[in-house]
C-alpha cells in the first residue's frame, strides 16, 4: 500500500522494546501490530492510533503508579 497525502505516519518512535506483555515499550503495539500497519486501510490506521493513545495513557498510569518516573 502506497503512502498517499492523508496517509498516517508510523507510530514507530524508534524505541523498539517489548514489555512482558509483548507491547512495544516506544509505540504501544504488539508484533502483530507492526507488521499489519502496512496493510490497513488509512480508515484502521487512523481508529489504530487512537487506541494506541489509550495504550499509552494507561502505561504512563502504570508507570507512575509503580514510581517510575519517564
Amino acid at each position: 500500500m502506497q503512502s498517499g497525502p492523508n496517509e498516517p505516519r508510523s507510530p514507530c518512535v524508534g524505541n523498539c522494546c517489548l514489555d512482558q506483555q509483548d507491547i512495544c515499550l516506544g509505540c504501544h503495539r504488539t508484533h502483530q501490530e507492526i507488521l499489519a500497519w502496512h496493510k490497513m486501510s488509512v480508515d484502521d490506521k487512523n481508529a489504530h492510533l487512537t487506541v494506541l493513545a489509550m495504550r499509552a495513557a494507561q502505561a504512563k498510569k502504570r508507570r507512575q503508579y509503580q514510581g517510575v518516573t519517564q
